[in-house]
Order: C-alpha cells, then sequence, then structure tokens
C-alpha cells in the first residue's frame, strides 16, 4: 500500500510492536497529508514542556540584555566576492596541510583581516571604561562557538601577531574546548573585539549583537552564488554579506563603514595579508 500509494514511510505513525506499520497507520496518513504532529504525538495536540534555564543562558540573557539597554547599536553592510580566498584555498590546501597540520579554512582570513583594519582603524578596538576610552595596542578576537549549552565566545590573543597557521590551530583548540566544556575563565575573558559565522548554519543575513564591554562585532554570513557588475559585466561570483554591529557613543559612521570597507578590501586580496613580498611562500610559512 505503501509503494502504491506512494506514501513517505516518516509520515506514517506506528501503532505495531517495535515499530511495525499495520495497514490501519498507511490509511491515517492518506487521510491526513501534510499533517504531522510533534515528536510524534496526536494531531491538534496542545502539550507544553516547562524546561529550567541552564545558568549560562541566564548568563547570555542577561549580556544580551544589557547591551541592548547600555549601548547605542548600529550596524553596517557590505559584501565580500569570496573567490580570490576560495582560490587560494583550492589551490594551496594541500600544501598548507601537510606544512602545518592544519586545513586553511575563512576564519584566519577574516581573524587576520580583522586584526589589520582594528590597527588602523583603533576605535573599533576600544570600549567605554567609565568616563574613558580605552584602546587597545592589540587585537585579541573573542570567535562565538556554538555549542549544545549554548553560545559562548572564547578569545584567540593577539591575532595580530599569529600567521595564518597558528590562528587555524587556536580556533581549532578553542571550538574543542567549547564542545567539551573545558573553556577556562580566562578563555572566555579579556577580548577587544568579535567575529561571529552564522553562515555555518545558513544565515544570509543578520545583525549581530555586541559582545560587551567591547564595542564593535563582526558577522560572517553564507556565500551565495549571485550575479554581480565586474567590470561592466555581469558575472556569477561566490558572495557573503558581513555586517558590523557597533557601538555608535564611540565609534563614528566614517570609522565603522572605513573598517568594513578595508576588511572587506583586505579578502579580496588575500596577498594584503601576507607580509613577505612572495604570497605563495608566504601563504605556507606563516
Amino acid at each position: 500500500m505503501i509503494a502504491d500509494k506512494k506514501v513517505d514511510p516518516k509520515t506514517v505513525k506506528p501503532s505495531g510492536y517495535a515499530g511495525k506499520i499495520f495497514k490501519e497507520d498507511v490509511l491515517a496518513a492518506l487521510a491526513n497529508p501534510g499533517r504531522k504532529s510533534f515528536d510524534g504525538g496526536e494531531l491538534f495536540g496542545r502539550n507544553q514542556r516547562p524546561e529550567k534555564m541552564t545558568n549560562l543562558r541566564k548568563t547570555i540573557s542577561r549580556r544580551l540584555v544589557e547591551a541592548k539597554n547600555t549601548t547605542a547599536m548600529l550596524t553596517t553592510f557590505n559584501e565580500v566576492d569570496m573567490q580570490p580566498i576560495m582560490d587560494i584555498r583550492s589551490k594551496y590546501k594541500d600544501k598548507f596541510k601537510e606544512a602545518h597540520g592544519v586545513g586553511l579554512g575563512f576564519m584566519s582570513f577574516f581573524a587576520k583581516a580583522c586584526a589589520i583594519a582594528l590597527s588602523e582603524w583603533p576605535t573599533v578596538n576600544a570600549y567605554i571604561d567609565g568616563d574613558q576610552i580605552l584602546f587597545h595596542d592589540y587585537a585579541d578576537i573573542s570567535i562565538a562557538v556554538s555549542t549544545p549549552r549554548g553560545l559562548t565566545v572564547p578569545v584567540i590573543r593577539n591575532v595580530e601577531s599569529l600567521g595564518m597557521a597558528e590562528i587555524e590551530k587556536a580556533v581549532i583548540d578553542v571550538a574543542n574546548k567549547a564542545k567539551n566544556s573545558k573553556l577556562t575563565a580566562d578563555d572566555l575573558t579579556g577580548g577587544t573585539f568579535t567575529i561571529t559565522n552564522g553562515g555555518v548554519f545558513g544565515s544570509m543575513l543578520s545583525t549581530p549583537i555586541i559582545n560587551i564591554p567591547q564595542s564593535a562585532i563582526l558577522g560572517m554570513h553564507n556565500i551565495i552564488q549571485r550575479p554581480v557588475a565586474i567590470n561592466g559585466q555581469v558575472v556569477i561570483r561566490p558572495m557573503m554579506y558581513v555586517a558590523l554591529s557597533y557601538d555608535h557613543r564611540i565609534i563614528d559612521g566614517r570609522e565603522s563603514v572605513s573598517f568594513l570597507v578595508r576588511v572587506k578590501e583586505l579578502l579580496e586580496n588575500p596577498a594584503l595579508l601576507l607580509v613577505q613580498k612572495d604570497p605563495v611562500k608566504a601563504l605556507l610559512e606563516l
């Protein structure tokens, strides 16, 4: 009957022992096309399940509300042509992994680009401390990591002083610590800027919330093949929208927009991220 009526077995609620499907189950599925209850319950059910909030979720909630209520948050957007980075990763990923033992991901490019842009626009790397603005002559970048227990933001120290491979290793290290619930208080404190990547979940565009007391956060998003105009011609390119949320109390529009444009320039010209004259040699050595 399932084959004859082309019924998806996943839509049939079995009533037999050990999940066996009876004729009546198939008839019930046919009588209710497109109808499906939550978690195998009855149709038109009204069940509710209270669950106590974890301490981590309470902390996340408190900090997010505090960020919304205590900052003059604004978001500016831009888009990045990811083709140059994708070309480099495709061409040199095997040599890079052979040389360093880690893959060449997107995060190292973004972290390095942000570190350079932060050095050029120091207000984006600063935050309000009482009646003063505290500037940082280094880039401690927090990387948002999603875990089953909630969102955490471990910090990678002195990104401006790290090479691409060192950044990749640090990202893997903090991600593993987060997933295994081994992050310490030191891992989670002291960041000066945050990067969050909603693109891994399919997000096309968002307005990320500032990770207080920091003053800015960069949001990465999904890479989508889109038609764009280049030199008067319409071509298909892998494009990513990027968003910078910032505290308008200390970061002006000119600074925020210029910072994001600089990040875009560095990502679309990844050789600028490498200090040596030979980009290929530099990529393998960093």
